[in-house]
């Protein structure tokens, strides 16, 4: 098959063989996956990796690193063949295992599994997006950290993308930021080869690429022959030569670049090659090794080993220096990159939670989280914090703020109405280290940001996503801005936790509770309008941090009926529990502000709060059929719910509680309605 758009072919050798042969030998095997990238970008990779890439595939870890995504992760095996080729810890066992139940080479690039793979990517658009803000991390941490003579943190961001990465809108929303905000060590090397899985592109996609970045701020440089490796390496002294501006290399190539019968094809973009055009390809790269072999000269060529533990020890001796020339600077930094809290920090946050129970204020839980930032960022500068242009609504804004720009770090970002950017841009903060972000917008818009969030909670990423305007207690903007589904389906998402507190102690122990949490994100979901302060012991104020608890206790007696309830709900709760005992009819109130949290307790704790046998009901301004799995199902003896299953309506909160029945006279009516049973 010929070559399309004048495109210079690859000149084929050994170095570039080792890795088309990989990615068709192991997509084969697998029989399933994308070789159709590997081949493509075999040259770019080439360049990249063994001329200017600083990695050490001894410490993946290592601080300073250059950071690699791969967004087009569909194209995963060019990435494996990366790092098994250049000597990290992803032995050929591991290659020939592509795609198989527990390796460590899944068919998208997966952090945590093989060592070296930066962040998760395959949802097209996120890659590139998590490396914006890793190129942020970068620039806000130099400007913390660097000294004059010590350049500690001094490191860039290079991603592979493609034609389905620009299409996706969320790339959109992040590079426009990073030409804003001046990131000139963001490389993006655009993978041009008019393919995608329906076919070439020029019937769905043609836009003037280009133009598009050079409006964003970027640095453009066009029409490179992505197979030449001398005009990829002039491209890279160029984009690193500009320090001011982010770089898109727009790289000419063919997808499937080798395979003599399908390249430049769809036909070569998502499935094996086949056994008669994977010997074809062979014998037209010249590559005459049997599967997954290697030449030994070739391991030697691509070897990194070497290289990267000279350059680590020379950063080690420079910080070394640093540390001596300003040793509290680098204890902070070392601290940060190792993701550890201040050692006074659990002392920190029981003097915040002992003044909020002092103040015992009533106020919207927006303001109590606004409060909570307030006490616990001056003991935190890891904290970054962030909204989608609603910052004075979201009251994500602290005394001690200072906002990103072009010139200066900072430690608030002002994102736009950028939801999906924000929540994907906070992910890749959260992978480089050094960082704890949080992110705010409505509930209701959580929606625009959902598989970011799913992405975070996939990666266990330590991110806070604080969600303000929380239920129909919103009123008047309607049913467009009041959730219902929201918190349920958030709730929903395996490794997810989310919190709904009830009043000000609740959301400062949400909130501490969030920060400390390592291996997965919160979403810390607040009301618009003012909630009572509730009085607790000693032990209840603990008991928070479990997810759930006994509240307020029957009065004399055991309890004939439990009522569960979160966040403004709470108050209508402990109102029908006292209208109830002048009834004579004692009940308990358990507070749920994280169900999550709580479903992850002992039995012998989970039953000591919701004693079995006894009658429940769930009151929450949402959907009610997450409910049931407390309460019982919907023809249950045991159980009610009390919620909204529909959308709501433009009205002030008071009146939208009393026209869904979402009261205390309700719920002390439901109280009554399954003791009747």
């Amino acid at each position: 098959m010929s070559l399309p758009r004048n495109v210079k072919p690859p000149v084929f050798n050994e170095i570039t063989g080792a890795i088309r042969a990989l990615a068709m030998d192991a997509v084969q095997q697998a029989n399933s996956g994308h070789p159709g990238a590997p081949l493509g970008m075999a040259e770019i990779a080439e360049v990249l990796w063994r001329r200017h890439l600083k990695h050490n595939p001894a410490n993946p870890r290592w601080a300073d690193r250059d950071r690699f995504v791969l967004s087009n992760g569909h194209g995963s095996m060019l990435l494996y063949a990366l790092l098994h080729l250049t000597g990290y810890d992803l032995p050929i066992e591991e290659i020939k295992r592509f795609r198989q139940l527990h390796s460590r080479t899944p068919g998208h690039p997966e952090y945590g599994y093989a060592p070296g793979v930066e962040t998760t990517t395959g949802p097209l658009g996120q890659g590139v997006t998590n490396a914006v803000g890793m190129a942020l991390a970068e620039k806000v941490l130099a400007a913390e950290f660097n000294r004059p003579g010590h350049e500690v943190v001094d490191h860039r961001t290079w991603v592979f993308l493609g034609d389905g990465c620009l299409m996706e809108g969320i790339s959109h929303e992040a590079c426009s930021l990073a030409g804003t905000w001046g990131l000139g060590k963001l490389t993006a090397f655009y993978d041009d080869n008019d393919i995608s899985i329906d076919g070439h592109v020029s019937g769905w996609f043609t836009d003037d690429t280009p133009k598009r970045f050079e409006a964003y701020g970027w640095q453009v440089i066009r029409d490179v022959q992505g197979h030449d490796p001398a005009a990829i390496e002039a491209a890279i002294e160029q984009a690193k030569a500009n320090t001011t501006q982010p770089t898109l290399i727009c790289c000419k190539t063919v997808i499937g670049a080798g395979s003599p019968n399908k390249q430049g094809s769809h036909d070569v973009h998502g499935a094996p090659l086949g056994a008669a055009e994977i010997a074809a390809t062979r014998e037209h790269i010249g590559w005459n090794h049997a599967p997954f072999e290697i030449p030994a000269d070739v391991y030697a060529a691509w070897n990194a080993r070497d290289k990267g533990a000279a350059g680590e020890a020379e950063w080690n001796a420079r910080f070394a220096a640093y540390h001596a020339a300003h040793p509290e600077l680098a204890a902070e930094f070392e601290r940060r990159m190792a993701g550890e809290l201040p050692a006074d920090w659990n002392a920190h946050v029981e003097a915040v939670l002992a003044k909020v129970i002092d103040k015992a204020e009533t106020i919207a839980t927006r303001k109590a989280s606004q409060n909570s930032i307030e006490a616990y960022a001056p003991v935190l500068p890891e904290l970054i914090g962030g909204s989608a242009d609603l910052a004075g609504s979201n009251l994500t804004l602290w005394s001690g703020a200072k906002g990103v720009s072009r010139e200066t770090g900072g430690n608030y970002v002002y994102y736009g109405v950028r939801e999906f950017g924000m929540a994907a841009i906070a992910n890749g903060l959260s992978l480089h280290g050094g960082l704890i972000p949080y992110t705010a917008t409505f509930l209701m818009f959580s929606e625009y940001a959902r598989n970011a969030l799913r992405m975070a909670a996939l990666m266990k990423l330590r991110q806070v996503f604080v969600f303000t305007h929380d239920s129909i207690g919103l009123g008047e903007d309607g049913p467009t801005h009041q959730p219902v589904e929201q918190i349920a389906t958030l709730r929903l998402i395996p490794g997810m936790d989310v919190w709904r507190p009830c009043d000000t102690v609740e959301s400062a122990v949400a909130w501490a509770h969030a920060i400390e949490r390592r291996n997965g994100p919160s979403s810390l979901c607040f009301s618009r309008q003012n909630l009572p302060f509730q009085a607790r012991s000693a032990q209840q104020v603990a008991d928070i941090r479990r997810g759930g608890y006994v509240l307020s206790e029957a009065a004399g007696g055991e309890p004939k009926a439990v009522i569960l309830a979160t966040g403004s709900e709470v108050a209508l709760a402990v109102a029908a529990q006292k209208a109830l005992a002048e009834e004579g009819i004692p009940v308990r109130v358990v507070s749920l502000p994280s169900t999550n949290v709580f479903d992850r307790q002992d039995a012998a704790y989970k039953a000591a709060v919701l004693p079995t046998g006894v009658p429940r009901v769930a009151v929450e301004a949402g959907v009610t059929d997450y409910w049931r799995k407390y309460v019982g199902a919907v023809d249950s003896a045991q159980g009610v719910v009390i919620g909204i299953d529909r959308f709501g309506e433009s009205a002030p909160a008071g009146e939208l509680f009393k026209h869904f029945g979402i009261t205390a006279e309700a719920v002390a009516g439901a109280v009554r309605q399954v003791l009747a049973r």
